[in-house]
């Protein structure tokens, strides 16, 4: 009766299927990796946007790289702006995905360290955006400012290498190793994203919090595949017993047709 199953046609789709599903099985696994990953990396960043500030000093020096445990931990640094040496960054966009510039200012701290302070995004005052747009100042004299730490922007990271030929006073990425040369200064490895004080007039617009990653798609996804996974035998066993049934109907019809007729 299933003697078809021997047939070229059978054996293949019966090795896809045994194929089919260790390989879901697999799929599922990597999607429930990929959850703990982003659970992680949740908790991670929220542990971060709730600890308490502390000295920029404690947890970032000259030349050091930001770690994952100390990205977007809040810190406060005291000294002064230097408006002078400003820069903005290139094609970086607000809440409203509008393409705009962030202003890149140095804070010179009492020691002479340099922190850069990302003050937040303003608009391109023309659609060149080669010029140097009008920035709003920001408090002048000795102040205390605070911000979340922030690692350098690398090419490697961002995938952007053309770094050279900008307008004056431009830059494409955030790094202190950059600016350090520029400045002529021991400027703290990394940058803030200033949260306090707020500008006057909302603008500079301070950059957004970070977003959490949608681990519980993730998690969909692994009970999905782990479900397809168990449709395969079923849907063989489903296909072999139609299979079944149809041959034998049609032998059915052949005894019916090849039986002669009674007088």
């Amino acid at each position: 009766m299933y003697r078809f199953l021997l047939s070229r046609q059978w054996v293949i789709l019966t090795l896809v299927s045994l194929l089919l599903i260790p390989t879901m099985i697999r799929l599922g696994f990597w999607q429930m990796h990929r959850y703990d990953e982003r659970t992680a990396r949740n908790q991670l960043v929220s542990d971060a946007l709730t600890a308490a500030a502390v000295p920029v000093e404690r947890l970032t020096t000259p030349g050091h790289t930001v770690t994952r445990d100390e990205r977007y931990r809040s810190v406060t640094a005291t000294g002064s702006f230097d408006t002078a040496r400003e820069v903005v960054v290139r094609r970086r966009v607000n809440a409203d995905e509008t393409v705009g510039f962030h202003v890149l200012t140095p804070f010179v701290l009492t020691d002479g360290t340099v922190l850069l302070v990302d003050r937040g995004w303003i608009p391109a005052d023309a659609a060149s955006q080669t010029a140097f747009p009008k920035v709003p100042a920001p408090p002048a004299g000795r102040l205390t400012v605070t911000g979340r730490l922030m690692p350098d922007e690398t090419t490697a990271a961002s995938g952007i290498k053309d770094l050279k030929g900008l307008p004056d006073r431009q830059v494409m990425l955030i790094n202190s190793e950059q600016e350090a040369r520029r400045l002529g200064a021991r400027v703290l490895g990394g940058y803030i994203a200033q949260t306090a004080p707020e500008p006057k007039g909302d603008t500079p617009e301070p950059v957004g919090r970070p977003g959490s990653e949608d681990a519980a798609l993730n998690y969909a996804y692994a009970i999905q595949w782990w479900l397809f996974s168990a449709g395969v035998p079923i849907g063989w066993v489903v296909l072999v017993r139609r299979e079944a049934r149809d041959r034998s109907q049609a032998a059915a019809r052949e005894t019916e047709q090849a039986e002669p007729a009674t007088v």
